[in-house]
């Protein structure tokens, strides 16, 4: 799980993220499932390439194949507002093709996630969502599918507070330490893989902090049910009129 706030704020735990993926992944694919920042749809996949100031890094067409052929229809329904504008996959893919542009040959495949703001109005975890349980099963039958070792990227930032997401809330000490406490709490349910109390927590809050790795992270994770998860590093940026405060946060999974 890493951050896909801009570089300048969140760079260190960019950092942390990718030395852990580089130094203990051997995989060449990448899955990268990032906030929907634009789209209205649940699932948005796209099968256009990526192309930023290092280079073009292809999609993996095959996987993606299967994945719409586990999935069903309905993927590319809004391609372009979903991804054209969107920068939680491009952030990422910048960090990929710097470290393995002389070692190996990688492949991507870009998915992005849109809003559970249903699941928690109706404090309904998202596997009663049968768009959202048969992703994640999909998810599972492709990785059974697929001859060679994956890497998972959840591209999601924890918090975001302040008048700038909310003009009614004032960024005072007693809110930063509630919502540092918050996320605290929130990032030992990551940790433990523990979903039910992950999501119950931002649920019990109905998302009044906008976090907005919310449908990314618990879609990847039940997907892949790893077996523990490690915080590698925590920060927030407040702004020095305190216009906002965002969270974020870099996480390692194992099997």
């Amino acid at each position: 799980m890493i951050p896909h706030i801009d570089y300048a704020r969140g760079g260190l735990s960019y950092a942390y993220a990718f030395k852990e993926i580089f130094e203990r992944s051997d995989a060449s694919l990448f899955v990268i499932i990032g906030t929907s920042h634009y789209s209205g749809n649940r699932f948005t996949l796209t099968r256009k390439h990526f192309q930023t100031p290092l280079g073009i890094v292809p999609t993996d067409q095959e996987y993606i194949d299967r994945l719409v052929r586990n999935f069903g229809n309905g993927l590319f329904d809004d391609e372009w507002l979903a991804h054209f504008p969107e920068h939680s996959i491009e952030l990422e893919v910048v960090f990929l093709q710097f470290l393995y542009e002389n070692v190996r040959p990688i492949r991507i495949v870009p998915l992005v996630v849109g809003s559970f703001h249903d699941c928690m109005q109706d404090y309904a975890s998202p596997r009663t969502r049968s768009d959202i349980a048969r992703l994640m099963q999909a998810l599972r039958r492709v990785e059974t599918e697929t001859k060679e070792p994956i890497c998972y990227i959840i591209s999601g930032d924890r918090a975001h507070s302040g008048p700038k997401f909310n003009e009614a809330q004032h960024l005072d000490e007693r809110l930063l330490q509630q919502s540092l406490q918050q996320d605290q709490a929130i990032l030992r349910h990551t940790e433990a893989v523990d979903l039910d109390g992950y999501f119950g927590l931002i649920a019990g809050e109905r998302d009044g902090r906008n976090v907005c790795g919310l449908p990314p992270t618990f879609a990847a994770l039940e997907a892949i049910r790893p077996r523990a998860g490690k915080l590698l590093h925590y920060d927030r940026y407040l702004h020095p009129q305190g216009h906002e405060s965002v969270s974020f946060a870099s996480v390692a999974f194992y099997r």
